[in-house]
């Protein structure tokens, strides 16, 4: 069942399962769904309630998830457009070649190709080979420093993902948007840490928190970064 309700200037939407249970949880995805696991004869009055006292951390929650939502806007693929690598603006230099390579030059991301309709394809290569190579190696070093943690993911890959940034799956592998390469490494070790917070601590605990403020002091600033240049 779903439904939705006021609360100040923001409307929640949210849906309602049954199930043989004694208590009312409620969940709020990383896709910002407000999820309600009811008991069986719970009051739709008794559950309307709760919502409205738990509506602070609703939009908390769903504020938190913001950072993990990638909201790039499409970028032309012409001379003088530019380019984010790394955190880092790059203007686009198309030039006409017998050979196909993407390189950064100068301070501009060259693309040479011998047809203009190839390089919106060879940057999108190029991005997600810079991924592969510098994710596995921040992976390794933020791995080896949760050592004491006694966690390892059982796998690192890339995923296009339209809503999040990462994620991780209950076996432990850890799955990274590709189009974080274009953010700051802070960001990008930012988004790994919590994924390694993740298999200690499957929710967004107070406990998870502490563990993600142990190892990496100061995670807001990153976190914040990633939901301004990446809009």
């Amino acid at each position: 069942m779903k439904d939705s309700f006021q609360f100040g200037s923001k409307v929640i939407d949210y849906q309602i399962t049954y199930s043989d249970r004694k208590t009312l949880g409620i969940t709020v995805t990383p896709e910002s769904e407000v999820i309600i696991q009811a008991p069986l004869d719970a009051k739709i009055e008794r559950i309307q309630e709760i919502l409205h006292k738990r509506a602070p951390w609703i939009l908390k929650q769903q504020s938190f998830f913001l950072s993990f939502q990638p909201r790039t806007t499409e970028r032309r693929y012409v001379s003088g457009e530019t380019h984010l690598y790394l955190g880092r603006q790059y203007k686009l230099k198309v030039i006409q070649s017998h050979n196909e390579l993407v390189k950064l030059l100068h301070g501009e991301l060259v693309v040479e190709t011998p047809n203009q309709k190839n390089v919106r394809s060879l940057v999108k290569a190029w991005y997600l080979a810079k991924a592969k190579e510098k994710f596995q190696e921040l992976s390794n070093q933020w791995i080896h420093r949760f050592g004491p943690e006694g966690v390892q993911p059982t796998s690192i890959v890339l995923r296009e993902m339209p809503l999040r940034w990462g994620s991780c799956t209950p076996r432990g592998k850890i799955i990274l948007n590709p189009e974080l390469i274009k953010a700051p490494k802070g960001c990008i070790e930012y988004v790994i840490v919590h994924e390694l917070c993740h298999l200690v601590y499957r929710d967004h605990s107070p406990a998870f928190f502490r563990l993600q403020t142990r190892y990496m002091t100061g995670w807001e600033k990153w976190k914040m970064k990633l939901e301004k240049l990446l809009a």
